[in-house]
């Protein structure tokens, strides 16, 4: 079985620019890659399917996922929380066995990170979650065993509170990329 990735690309990123003129999305990392990219590249070189959901409006970033080789899809209701990204992309892929969920201000997790979370879901964990050094950090992998949970999120935690009430399968890495996001320009 394998899990589909998805790709939540739909933030308005205001702590990064409050103006809202730059994307952090599209900054350049060291190597050149958009931010954006380099987090699509890491998922898809561990999945056979990303959906990357981007906001309306955001063309240049839904053509850098889509060349790439990313199923973009535009959430409508983006600016009501990350909740709408998620369940917009669990309900397009809701025939998945389970999705591996990432965020595309993450472009240094590496592709064997999000392949060893895949692996804990089709070994038959429910949820896994990667931990470097005792830190719990991000992607996140989910079964369809919460596919109705998935779908009744809400607002912008995500899928915090299905983590905090249910096991989740830690997997050990030595992957720090998992707890760097970018935020701010000197996290680039």
């Amino acid at each position: 079985m394998a899990l589909t990735g998805i790709l939540l690309a739909a933030g308005r990123g205001r702590r990064f620019d409050p103006s809202g003129l730059q994307n952090k999305l599209l900054q350049p990392l060291a190597n050149g890659d958009a931010v954006v990219a380099a987090s699509a590249k890491n998922m898809l070189a561990a999945l056979p399917r990303v959906i990357a959901v981007v906001r309306p409006g955001e063309d240049k970033v839904a053509s850098v996922l889509g060349a790439l080789g990313c199923e973009v899809r535009v959430c409508g209701d983006a600016d009501t929380g990350m909740a709408a990204s998620l369940t917009h992309a669990i309900d397009y892929s809701k025939g998945a066995e389970g999705w591996v969920i990432a965020l595309g201000d993450m472009p240094h997790v590496q592709p064997a990170t999000i392949a060893a979370l895949a692996a804990a879901i089709e070994n038959g964990a429910h949820i896994a979650a990667p931990v470097h050094q005792g830190r719990r950090g991000n992607p996140v992998a989910f079964s369809r065993f919460h596919l109705p949970l998935l779908l009744a999120l809400d607002g912008d935690q995500g899928a915090r509170e299905i983590l905090s009430s249910h096991t989740v399968t830690e997997v050990a890495v030595g992957d720090n990329g998992v707890l760097r996001d970018i935020d701010t320009p000197d996290d680039l």
